[in-house]
């Protein structure tokens, strides 16, 4: 308890040094506090603007439709797979689709899209679409098309509009036209999917596509998006047998995948490079400390304070400037983390792995970052200080006090 009281003092007889050097490493852990919560803040805007715009957190497809999207590949066994979805606790929302390739034309021009024949009701427990609705209404029943804002500035298409879709039938390829009028445009900002897709209600799509009651895709919503990619979840091997396949959105949007790992790796090149400065702060700090009390410690080591005491003087300095440093860092960490967490930084527009930000990134708070990395900043400290504490235990009376002369 001695040694901790003069370790403490110690740390505070130069105490601009200490308020430096704790602010030094304190910056050090809060700008990996805000870099992590950043990457895992994109991660999470990321999943959550691919998932909630219209994708689904999940999917289930007939095998090989996501390959080639052939009309003919239509969910086996669609209407027991159905039920059984409405039995899944972690499932609160499904939705039917069909998905054809097709051509709308308008007076204008020609445009070729991705038909979706959709249902509203159920659509709406899984997607934004509805809400992505910036004039007109919502898709409703009667012979009403839901284009993309920039599709009606391609096809020079308004409210009320007669518009053609020409789409080609499932079992013997002919074509299928019907007039639509424009009953809504929606706005996602995403350039793709505003100018190439358009919705139409189900049953009608259906007709067209003359393939009964079935359906190529059932998008699902989950409890919460964790359960959504979990990879593990016995609900993907229970639904991908008989031809179909189930997949969550790391299997939907494997280039997410890739960014989380990008994340983990760029988390960990901050690390060294923190934990780097932090040894280095550290070890500086406790040298220009040992040289400043050389005669000091000549004659403890004179009155006889035994080696392995005077080096863990100086493993205590560097605890207690570690523990400065860590509250520091909390604090600036934590203050950061809310205030970006609230204001967010805005990358609308931006794409990055194939999904186009639409909302602004806001940090994430997580236990890690006020657990592991304060945790690790000591033990980096602790390493820093076995040089300082290995010399200061070999240092001889004769030795330490000549050096202070």
């Amino acid at each position: 308890m001695l040694l901790v009281k003069l370790a403490w003092r110690n740390i505070f007889r130069n105490k601009r040094r200490t308020v430096l050097s704790g602010l030094a490493v304190g910056i050090g852990l809060a700008s990996l506090i805000f870099v992590n919560g950043l990457m895992v803040g994109m991660l999470n805007s990321m999943v959550r603007t691919a998932t909630d715009s219209f994708m689904g957190q999940g999917q289930i497809h007939a095998e090989g439709f996501r390959d080639t999207f052939e009309t003919e590949l239509t969910i086996r066994d669609f209407d027991s797979v159905m039920e059984s979805l409405k039995g899944e606790e972690d499932i609160t929302g499904l939705t039917p689709r069909t998905i054809a390739q097709a051509m709308l034309t308008s007076t204008s021009d020609v445009l070729p899209v991705a038909a979706y024949g959709i249902d509203p009701e159920g659509e709406g427990k899984v997607s934004l679409l509805e809400e992505a609705v910036i004039k007109g209404e919502y898709l409703g029943s009667g012979r009403k098309i839901l284009i993309g804002s920039r599709a009606a500035e391609l096809l020079d298409a308004s409210l009320g509009d007669r518009l053609v879709l020409t789409m080609a039938q499932a079992a013997t390829g002919e074509l299928s036209q019907e007039m639509f009028r424009v009953g809504g445009i929606f706005h996602y900002g995403i350039r793709d999917v505003d100018s190439s897709l358009v919705f139409i209600e189900i049953s009608r799509a259906r007709e067209m596509l003359a393939i009964g009651s079935v359906a190529h895709e059932i998008a699902l919503r989950f409890k919460n998006i964790e359960i959504a990619g979990d990879t593990s979840l016995a609900i993907w091997e229970r639904y991908s047998r008989g031809g179909n396949e189930a997949l969550g959105w790391p299997g939907l949007l494997p280039q997410l995948k890739a960014v989380h790992e990008l994340s983990g790796f760029s988390t960990f090149l901050t690390s060294i490079l923190v934990f780097g400065i932090v040894a280095l702060t550290i070890m500086n700090t406790l040298f220009m400390s040992l040289y400043e009390r050389m005669y000091e410690f000549g004659v403890m080591r004179a009155v006889g304070t035994r080696p392995v005491q005077m080096a863990l003087i100086i493993v205590f300095e560097a605890v207690s400037l570690a523990i400065i440093s860590i509250v520091i860092g909390m604090v600036i960490g934590w203050l950061l983390n809310t205030l970006f967490g609230v204001v967010g930084i805005d990358y609308s527009g931006i794409e990055f792995a194939g999904v186009t930000m639409t909302e602004p990134i806001y940090t994430v708070m997580r236990p890690v970052q006020f657990t592991v990395f304060p945790a690790m900043i000591m033990a980096f400290s602790l390493v820093a200080a076995i040089y300082p504490a290995f010399y200061a235990a070999r240092l001889t009376p004769s030795k330490a006090m000549r050096k202070s002369m």
